[in-house]
């Protein structure tokens, strides 16, 4: 049976939501319909420039609505409980590298001015059609006196996302301030012309859109030169998402690509520009008013500098690319950075495991003390937590672990971090393969930050 609002749709041409031409297909069959879509999807947050007051809103629809000087494209509806206000912002065409070329546009709207410590109501689209309502909570204060929770992982994938259904619950209890997701999305984004991509952009909203949701690049994003990572994420610092940082409490964040040592046949322009960028910032967040006000520094990239797994990735092997730099030369290694601006913590995924090291620099243990090794360690403590499920499964461990390994499991889960004051961070690790129980946790703990050649 004919559908008749269809047929008058295609008649006269009146329904501007659901436009739709028949194309004939290989058979001279009239089914193939070219749907036009203005609905809003896949959703999610990141904070913005300014971390405490702004928050960018991110989301993609099939087909651009039309605009005018009344209508835009780009909407945001959000308040303190109602919908009062608007902010508008831009949408930008994506097409995929793939067989298809397929095309989205992709709407980002930053929400500025937000009072702190404030629940926020929102939806996101246009006259054309709007999400569901989504929430968000703004951060305690711009100031560091304050105790952020954060999740964190890699490696998850659409299939086999054994944490996403924990992570979701969570959320959307208001357990954590943000999440950080340390590389790899989706197994992969360009899969099936970007098909994988959006259905794990739809499946992550159920975090994304509560809570800001930070990322970097990993491997499985570098196809047509990361450009599906590049587009979706809205981190800030204007480096299409390859680098960034941002204060949360007491902590200073910095977000880094570790697979601009790996692909260098897209250039060495933007290995050189992040290392000089990193430089500066570590820099800056070591100038003694900096460093008094938010006394701890925590990086994050995909690709560990250390590892014990039984496989023949970069980090078993004694000279890391991003630890050492370029073979040989020695030239943009980040260990020497970290240990000479007091990096406190580096956190890795990339090996679908976990695992904790003791602190280390130039695998040298330099723990604390041996009652207390993370009580004022003399290097940065690594962790490696890769492991929220992907259909590649799990990594093995060697046989004889290392001595510079604390602790290490297979079970999938992520970590979660709770930053209590200028003196004290506290680290767990969740397993889902034992039903949320905590398989690992410790206090890193310290007096005095700053360089540790100086310590």
């Amino acid at each position: 049976m004919v559908n008749l609002t269809l047929l008058l749709c295609l008649v006269l041409g009146l329904c501007f939501s659901c436009r739709a031409e028949i194309k004939p297909d290989s058979n001279n069959n009239a089914l193939d319909l070219d749907i036009v879509h203005y609905q809003p999807e896949q959703v999610h947050l990141a904070f913005g420039e300014r971390t405490a007051s702004e928050i960018v809103v991110t989301w993609s629809t099939r087909s651009l609505p039309p605009s005018s000087d009344d209508e835009r494209s780009s909407v945001v509806e959000y308040g303190l409980g109602d919908l009062k206000q608007r902010a508008y912002g831009e949408a930008n065409k994506f097409v995929d590298g793939g067989e298809k070329q397929s095309t989205q546009y992709i709407h980002r709207v930053t929400l500025r001015e937000l009072q702190a410590n404030s629940s926020y109501v929102y939806h996101c689209g246009s006259s054309y059609g709007w999400s569901a309502k989504f929430q968000f909570r703004t951060l305690a204060s711009a100031e560091p006196d304050w105790s952020p929770s954060l999740a964190i992982y890699g490696d998850m994938g659409n299939e086999n996302a054994q944490s996403l259904a924990r992570l979701q619950r969570e959320t959307q209890l208001g357990m954590y301030d943000a999440i950080i997701h340390v590389g790899d999305f989706a197994y992969d984004m360009n899969t099936h012309n970007a098909r994988v991509g959006d259905e794990f952009m739809r499946q992550i909203e159920t975090v994304a859109a509560y809570v800001p949701y930070m990322v970097v690049p990993g491997n499985h994003e570098e196809k047509f030169n990361f450009s599906n990572y590049r587009a979706r994420f809205s981190m800030p610092g204007g480096t299409e998402n390859l680098f960034y940082s941002f204060n949360l409490g007491p902590v200073h964040f910095i977000g880094i690509s570790t697979e601009v040592y790996y692909f260098l046949n897209y250039g060495l322009k933007t290995l050189v520009f992040q290392y000089e960028w990193l430089k500066s910032d570590l820099a800056e967040a070591n100038r003694p008013e900096n460093r008094a006000k938010r006394p701890w520094i925590i990086i994050y990239g995909h690709r560990p500098m250390y590892c014990s797994n039984e496989n023949d990735n970069d980090c078993t092997h004694s000279e890391t690319l991003t630890r050492v730099g370029w073979p040989f030369v020695h030239m943009f290694g980040l260990e020497p950075l970290l240990y000479e601006y007091g990096v406190d913590v580096a956190i890795w995924a990339h090996e679908h495991s976990y695992e904790r090291l003791w602190p280390i620099y130039d695998y040298n243990v330099r723990n604390g003390s041996l009652g207390s090794p993370y009580e004022n360690p003399r290097a940065p403590v690594h962790i490696i937590t890769g492991s929220a499920g992907c259909k590649e499964g799990r990594e093995p461990f060697k046989g004889k672990i290392p001595e510079w390994s604390a602790f290490h499991s297979q079970d999938y889960g992520y970590t979660r971090l709770k930053a209590h004051n200028a003196s004290h961070l506290y680290f767990e690790q969740v397993s889902d393969d034992q039903q949320g129980a905590i398989i690992d946790k410790f206090w890193l703990i310290k007096s005095q930050h700053g360089s540790y050649s100086e310590l």
